[in-house]
């Protein structure tokens, strides 16, 4: 019985890994698309304050996120730093629950979720030190991660929803306080601790700044990121009030990409070692180009539902590898390319929501497809340049 079972339902530690990630997830799927409902319902507050509150969350969670990344990376293992950000998670997901003072949440709401919004890129980092410990193929225990983290988005916003409309936002967060005191104790309890070694590493790859080919993958993973957050904002709306289809269309569309996101993460896992990350980042770029082309092309259903094929291969390509293609440019400071990683992800947020707003308000939606439409060309040129140097 044991042959057929992946390796990682073997493994108390390995499918601690999973565990976590997909608990994680679900936390967050939990939390991030009923905020906005939260905040204009709950607490009254004007669309200009949310849009407020979500751009001060986006930046002070990469600056949170950069400053213990680089404190993990010189910690003797990074097991601590996760569970204190796991505590933070569940002290902040009850401040949600029990507070409704849009000061008080947008202070120190925001500061406690900034710390435990490092859980992924440590978890992430910490994979990635056990997997190299234990000579295991990074790429393809990484993917698997990612792919419980998005099978808790095909199953969170839903369940969220039903939560809110039959019972309230203090059950959904205390809910979400409930899952983080989960991973604190999964983290505690079962993940290792993996001391850091001391090896020689390239007298540069420490400096970001002056790594060209990082800087090439940071902007390409941010140009792709913001495309894909533009495409969230926008479809919704495009669908209701450009096509006049039904809005639960939209939801549809995004659950199918979700959907087959998960084995397009998995199959680039498998498939890592004999085409390369490199070359698997190019194919999700150009997957990226010929997606929003066909949003430009094309207003039928089915085409919209068949592009979905495109858009699970952009992103769940770029889900699947991305922190990794980071961490292997970046050797001896996992956390801090995982969290590189997981800023290209915010960075892009806060540019794609003032970016779809502007040009809606002055092209319309197919101006947001056409500026997807470009920065994807160019994220997919900074990724061939990435393999010429």
């Amino acid at each position: 019985m044991k042959r057929i079972l992946p390796s990682f339902l073997q493994n108390a530690v390995e499918l601690s890994f999973m565990g976590v990630t997909f608990l994680t997830g679900l936390a967050i799927a939990f939390l991030v698309p009923v905020l906005s409902l939260f905040l204009s319902d709950e607490l009254h507050v004007r669309p200009l304050l949310v849009g407020a509150f979500f751009t001060t969350n986006a930046v002070m969670g990469i600056i949170i996120g950069q400053l213990l990344a680089n404190y993990s990376d010189k910690m003797r293992s990074r097991k601590s730093l996760i569970t204190v950000c796991g505590i933070a998670g569940v002290i902040g997901s009850l401040l949600y629950a029990f507070d409704r003072h849009y000061a008080v949440l947008a202070s120190m709401g925001i500061v406690l979720m900034s710390f435990c919004g490092s859980i992924t890129p440590q978890l992430y980092a910490l994979a990635r030190e056990y997997t190299d410990a234990k000579n295991k193929q990074a790429v393809t225990f990484s993917t698997v991660m990612r792919a419980q983290f998005s099978l808790a988005w095909v199953i969170g916003p839903p369940l969220a929803f039903f939560i809110v409309a039959h019972f309230d936002f203090t059950r959904l967060f205390c809910g979400v306080a409930v899952l983080y005191l989960l991973c604190v104790w999964v983290v505690a309890r079962y993940l290792p601790v993996i001391p850091r070694k001391q090896t020689p590493t390239d007298p540069m790859s420490g400096s970001i700044w002056q790594n060209s080919r990082l800087c090439l993958l940071f902007l390409s993973s941010f140009l792709l990121w913001t495309c894909n957050s533009m495409y969230l904002i926008t479809m919704p709306l495009y669908i209701g009030k450009a096509l006049h289809w039904s809005q639960g269309l939209a939801g549809w569309l995004m659950g199918l990409a979700a959907g087959l996101e998960i084995p397009v993460m998995l199959l680039a896992g498998r498939y890592s070692a004999r085409l390369g990350n490199r070359k698997l980042l190019l194919i999700s770029a150009i997957s990226a180009v010929a997606f929003y082309l066909l949003l430009l092309l094309s207003q039928q259903q089915l085409w919209l539902f068949l592009a979905q094929i495109l858009n699970a291969l952009f992103i769940g390509i770029l889900a699947g590898i991305g922190m990794t293609c980071f961490q292997d440019l970046l050797p001896g400071h996992p956390g801090q390319a995982s969290t590189l990683f997981s800023n290209s992800i915010r960075c892009g947020g806060i540019v794609a929501g003032m970016l779809a707003g502007t040009i809606t308000e002055w092209f319309h939606f197919q101006g947001v497809f056409i500026c997807a439409l470009i920065l994807s060309i160019f994220a997919m040129l900074s990724v061939w340049r990435i393999s010429t140097l």
